[in-house]
């Protein structure tokens, strides 16, 4: 689920018009396509919904594998899901409704209609809110950390309550990109407050009724019954699935339950916009910029880039088990719909089918333009990969990143994941994909996604902590912001971190008072003294406490 913006502070770049041309028919190999999804085209497990879409059409639309396991039910083009973070280009559409008619302008301070949000010195603007660059906290990541499992039932005061308590940005509006369930969540509110209707009322009788999508909705309510919607699922340990579904209640940043047949007509309005007008798609297209002029490639709810040197416009989406990609190519007016209920899809399935379709349109701009080809990997030399190795620390991404060898080749240890890089240059790695970019300049590690900084990361040395070390850590640890206690207990002969929604991570020492665990770092604070007084976690400061419950190493 998710949110953006920041409109006072820069200006907007490069919007794609909609196309009022009928586009050249794309051809459509059944064979292709199936042989992509293949892997999820069975009867005893979960997959997708697949749609090629062309001027309002359907070419192609197939469903593989089930969407309810207990039945069993099979999935079709015409069965619902969740289509989690590709909701936010609905809600951006509702707002810059609303902007069009004069009742709220994007360059709004948001405590004009949101006085629960904390004056933090400085303003966070409508569009701060719908260009993920407003600085504030992820609520999601929030209502999780203070003990809120995805089960758990939690609606909007819940997510306002875990945002009003929160004591600082994560940087100054309109300086930053990064993306943000919160900003998007608070824009549901700003359509409830200005309007008096819920965004789900909202957008039904402006949008989903009048472009015939009779059964598309925003769910708001965790107990409604929805006719032919999927279940999800992840896979279970030792084989099979469980269930993975979320009671929470929030709209605006997810909660969109749409099927591939329908989104066609959503798409038809980028082509030939029937609600909102040609301003309102240009609006959501529209490139933004930082403060600084440096441009972003998000909107208002859309990525808008290029894959293979052809101009893309995209979304992807993941909310329990989910997940969901919408992806337009404007040049040839075709979109890929890719709607799952399994959380084990691979991110670049959606480029995969987009390759299937349009692979001779890939191979003709990349012909044409050499920035449009995939950069080719550079031969190591002999060792040379090997300087890189080591541990490094990021200040202001609050981050630890692991770098070693596999298979000779240079790989991230980050969040629990390895990640296999390849080297694009003189001390330039990149991850398969290119998202993430890794730049050595001697000591220091500067790192970027998707062409936004994450920060400048140094190499550390790594510590290896006594026995009374691990001692003095154990204990019961309060933040104030989240109103919730964590615990740091023993685990052999080390400790973990226990939270009731994050489950126990161990603790990996990292450098001097730093631990890596799978959720992130976790930054050991002391007094003058040197007493120790608490950890840093994601911004979060938690104090040491009481707590009778934590019994020390035997």
């Amino acid at each position: 689920m998710i949110a953006p913006s920041r409109f006072a502070f820069v200006c907007v770049l490069t919007a794609l018009p909609a196309l009022a041309a009928a586009p050249a028919p794309v051809r459509v190999d059944p064979a292709r396509v199936d042989a992509v999804f293949k892997p999820f085209d069975n009867r005893s497990g979960p997959g997708c919904a697949v749609g090629i879409l062309q001027a309002g059409k359907v070419l192609y639309a197939k469903g593989y594998g089930l969407a309810d396991l207990n039945l069993p039910t099979p999935i079709t083009p015409a069965t619902l899901f969740d289509v989690g973070s590709v909701s936010k280009q609905f809600t951006a559409a509702s707002v810059l409704l609303l902007v069009q008619e004069g009742k709220l302008a994007l360059t709004d301070d948001i405590r004009k209609y949101l006085p629960e949000v904390p004056d933090y010195g400085t303003p966070i603007t409508v569009d701060h809110l719908l260009r993920h660059t407003s600085g504030l906290r992820d609520y999601n990541d929030l209502l999780a950390y203070k003990g809120y499992r995805v089960e758990d039932v939690t609606d909007d005061d819940d997510a306002l309550e875990m945002i009003s308590r929160q004591r600082a940005l994560r940087f100054k509006p309109g300086t930053k990109w990064r993306y943000n369930n919160t900003g998007y969540f608070l824009a549901s509110l700003l359509v409830k407050r200005v309007t008096g209707k819920s965004l789900a009322e909202f957008a039904r009788e402006r949008f989903f009724q009048p472009l015939g999508m009779a059964r598309t909705h925003f769910r708001d309510d965790h107990t409604a019954v929805v006719p032919g919607r999927a279940s999800a699922y992840a896979p279970k340990e030792g084989g099979g699935f469980r269930i993975s579904q979320s009671n929470w209640d929030q709209t605006g940043d997810g909660q969109v339950q749409t099927n591939v047949l329908e989104l066609a007509r959503w798409e038809e309005n980028f082509r030939d916009p029937k609600v909102g007008g040609k301003a309102l798609i240009d609006a959501l297209q529209a490139r933004g910029a930082l403060a600084s002029g440096k441009a972003t490639d998000y909107g208002r709810g859309l990525f808008v880039d290029t894959y293979r040197g052809v101009p893309r416009v995209h979304h992807s989406g993941g909310w329990a088990g989910y997940r969901s990609v919408l992806m337009r190519f404007p040049s040839r007016g075709v979109s890929f719909a890719v709607l799952c209920n399994r959380t084990d899809i691979p991110p670049e399935l959606g480029e995969k089918l987009a390759d299937a379709v349009l692979e001779e349109t890939f191979r003709a701009a990349e012909q044409e333009s050499p920035k449009g080809k995939p950069a080719e990997p550079t031969p190591p030399k002999k060792g040379e990969s090997s300087r890189f190795v080591g541990l490094y620390h990021g200040e202001e991404a609050q981050e630890v990143m692991r770098l070693h060898l596999r298979e000779g080749a240079l790989a991230l240890d980050f969040h629990g994941r390895t990640v296999p890089l390849r080297e694009v240059g003189e001390g330039r790695f990149e991850d398969p994909r290119g998202i993430l970019v890794l730049a050595f300049e001697g000591e220091q590690l500067k790192v970027s996604r998707r062409g936004e900084p994450l920060g400048t990361f140094q190499r550390v040395e790594p510590v290896t902590p006594s026995a009374d070390d691990w001692k003095q850590l154990v204990g019961a640890y309060y933040s104030p912001e989240l109103d919730a206690t964590w615990r740091l207990e023993p685990r052999g002969d080390t400790v973990a971190v226990k939270t009731r929604a994050e489950g126990t991570h161990a603790l990996e020492p990292a450098f001097a008072d730093g631990f890596r665990t799978d959720l992130g770092l976790i930054r050991v604070t002391r007094d003058g003294s040197g007493r120790l007084t608490g950890f840093i976690f994601q911004g979060l400061q938690f104090e040491r406490t009481e707590d009778r419950r934590i019994h020390p190493f035997e």
